[in-house]
């Protein structure tokens, strides 16, 4: 058997992501879509020239060439907007100025959504499926940009076993906050039995 000897509990916050810049759309389009960077730069040029989604051709991103993170003011209060309306206040972010590096050019916004009620759903009919998905992509980031941060509950124990220590982690998303809108890898809670200081527990595998 082994030995509960230390349990700490924390919170801990995770901060969502600034709007897409080309580099990082381009890297999210791989790790989450499987895009090469050519089939990205070409779906999004495509969003960005116009698509007719039933009200005649409109363009449904900013411009997809640039290293700002830079977002129009009436953007954001937008984006705000639908998310109070949506999900409620407290989902709301709390303001945050986002600031360039000092290598931007920033002679463009950041990648988003030209009109943030043009919800991926609510026109996903008009879109190729490469379309849709990137679309999808850039929608979320954008809104997840502008929304509260994920708190966790997190639980580290020490356990002792024939002088050696063993540490487990766990954790349980207590408000979801922008993962609501933009899911993310390693945020599956990772639950960890109720124990105690003092308490003996069997050990069932060990690898």
């Amino acid at each position: 058997e082994a030995v509960v000897t230390a349990i700490e509990k924390k919170k801990r916050s995770r901060n969502p992501a600034a709007p897409f810049t080309t580099s990082t759309m381009q890297q999210d389009a791989v790790r989450k879509l499987g895009f090469t960077t050519d089939r990205t730069m070409r779906t999004a040029q495509q969003l960005y020239e116009g698509i007719d989604v039933g009200q005649g051709a409109i363009g449904l991103i900013t411009y997809m060439r640039t290293d700002s993170t830079r977002i129009a003011p009436s953007a954001r209060q937008a984006a705000l907007d639908y998310i109070d309306e949506t999900f409620g206040s407290e989902y709301l972010g709390p303001g945050k100025v986002v600031r360039n590096s000092q290598s931007a050019q920033d002679a463009h916004e950041a990648i988003r959504p030209s009109n943030v009620t043009l919800t991926p759903e609510s026109i996903q009919a008009s879109l190729t499926k490469d379309q849709y998905r990137l679309y999808n992509l850039i929608w979320s980031r954008f809104v997840a940009s502008q929304m509260a941060d994920a708190v966790y509950d997190t639980i580290r124990c020490d356990l002792s076993q024939n002088g050696a220590t063993f540490r487990a982690n766990g954790s349980k998303i207590k408000f979801p906050g922008f993962l609501k809108v933009y899911p993310s890898q390693g945020t599956k809670d990772n639950f960890l039995p109720d124990l105690k200081v003092g308490e003996a527990v069997k050990v069932a595998d060990m690898k």
